[in-house]
């Protein structure tokens, strides 16, 4: 499915994005080039397969959250470039 010219400005000024006259050439190749592989997906029977939401299997990578002992201040410190007793000591984000 080739796409005009004019489509493609008109996905351009709803993208809200300003194209040359290149780029609304390249970009109407590239679109109709997307559109047409999806006319070829269309022609697939998918009947035998399963309706899936994701490709594999989700699991989740995060840890159980258990309560721990804080660390000692003078170990959290030790490596710290500048410190004012047991804190951190950082530039003022809002100097003037």
């Amino acid at each position: 499915m080739a796409l005009e010219r004019a489509e493609v400005e008109h996905i351009a000024a709803l993208a809200r994005i300003g194209l040359t006259e290149e780029e609304l050439e390249t970009f109407r190749e590239q679109l109709s080039d997307i559109l047409e592989q999806f006319e070829r997906l269309t022609q697939l029977d998918t009947r035998s397969v399963t309706p899936t939401g994701h490709a594999v299997e989700l699991a989740t990578v995060m840890r159980d959250d258990v309560p721990e002992p804080p660390l000692n201040p003078e170990d959290t410190l030790r490596n710290a470039p500048r410190r004012q007793a047991d804190f951190f000591r950082v530039k003022a984000v809002l100097e003037e």
